[in-house]
């Protein structure tokens, strides 16, 4: 893997020179932003899970988690990391779920023609009709809070891990013979 990131995944010099970044390098290559560090891991796992579910969208996933990850000064990298969640076996999942939790919520969207769609394997303007009549204010709502659910809990889980394993670390370094913890 070390291997394989070494040869395909883009310096920072190489993000300096890059055409698309120039504009704003000051501000997404600030190193404080790629550092894993007790704050920064959390905060990027957070920013991540809530992007990566409520955007859906591939390349706005990834762009939008680290712009977030500037302001919120998360962890670049573990913010596009976690946007890999929802890809396209946990997408119709995630949709589904979304508009179950948005209808439990006291929006209406139709899960008959929801059912009815996906046994004729309807066409992107079907279903495009569906979700602006009257299932999109139930989707988003229902999107918004599955996501601010993932990266809350994806926060606290990351805050957790980090603290076990400075933990075991530092256990670790005390008792160096003791490799059974």
């Amino acid at each position: 893997m070390a291997r394989w990131m070494a040869t395909h995944v883009p310096t920072r010099e190489a993000l300096e020179e890059s055409r698309l970044i120039r504009p704003f390098a000051h501000l997404v290559l600030r190193a404080e932003l790629w550092r894993f560090t007790r704050r920064s891991v959390p905060r990027g796992v957070a920013m991540g899970l809530f992007v990566g579910i409520f955007a859906l969208i591939p390349g706005v996933q990834i762009v939008g988690a680290a712009l977030m990850c500037v302001p919120g000064r998360g962890n670049i990298p573990l913010a596009a990391a976690m946007t890999f969640l929802s890809n396209p076996a946990t997408t119709p999942f995630i949709l589904i779920g979304s508009i179950f939790v948005g209808n439990g919520l006291g929006f209406h969207a139709d899960l008959a023609t929801l059912n009815g769609l996906m046994a004729h394997h309807a066409g992107l303007a079907e279903w495009a009709g569906w979700v602006v009549s009257d299932a999109a204010p139930a989707l988003l709502v229902g999107l918004f809070t599955i996501s601010a659910v993932a990266a809350a809990v994806g926060y606290v889980l990351a805050m957790a891990l980090w603290r076990l394993w400075i933990v075991r670390k530092w256990r670790h370094r005390l008792h160096p013979s003791d490799t059974a913890i």
